[in-house]
């Protein structure tokens, strides 16, 4: 015999997927806030670093380039600069930042420009800190791409 979908049925489906739902909320929820303090470091955020960070959104940096993939994709993901070319080493990616913003822009035929923003070279080793304060967060081993 063919049974029918009757709507006493179709209460307790709704009702069951609702508390399924519900709880299934509730678990991922606690389960990110279980997760979230082993990947906070703000108390490795240094004058330095918050002064780069006021840089970036002054300069709208995310314009073009993307953060953590978040912003524009004109210009390549830093998030993983200082991987990239500090090779872990805060002195020779600063050097690197420096030399790199005095020579914007390149005068490559056919190659995106970065603009110069004329910025002093204090507020180079800022912006320099901030991209390095961001390469040390567990993104997930964000970007899938290593240059970004």
């Amino acid at each position: 015999m063919i049974e029918m979908f009757t709507k006493g049925m179709a209460r307790n489906m709704y009702y069951g997927g609702g508390v399924f739902f519900f709880l299934l909320l509730v678990g991922l929820t606690l389960d990110t806030l279980r997760e979230l303090p082993q990947r906070d470091h703000r108390e490795n955020i240094t004058e330095s670093v918050a002064r780069g960070k006021t840089l970036w959104e002054e300069n709208n940096c995310i314009g073009c380039h993307s953060l953590m993939g978040e912003g524009a994709y004109f210009a390549p993901e830093l998030a993983n600069v200082f991987d990239r070319y500090g090779q872990g080493n805060e002195q020779t990616f600063a050097a690197f930042m420096q030399s790199w913003m005095a020579m914007q822009p390149l005068a490559i035929e056919g190659r995106r420009k970065m603009p110069q923003f004329n910025l002093s070279t204090a507020q180079v080793d800022d912006l320099s800190a901030f991209l390095i304060w961001t390469s040390r967060i567990n993104d997930n081993d964000w970007p899938p791409n290593k240059e970004g």
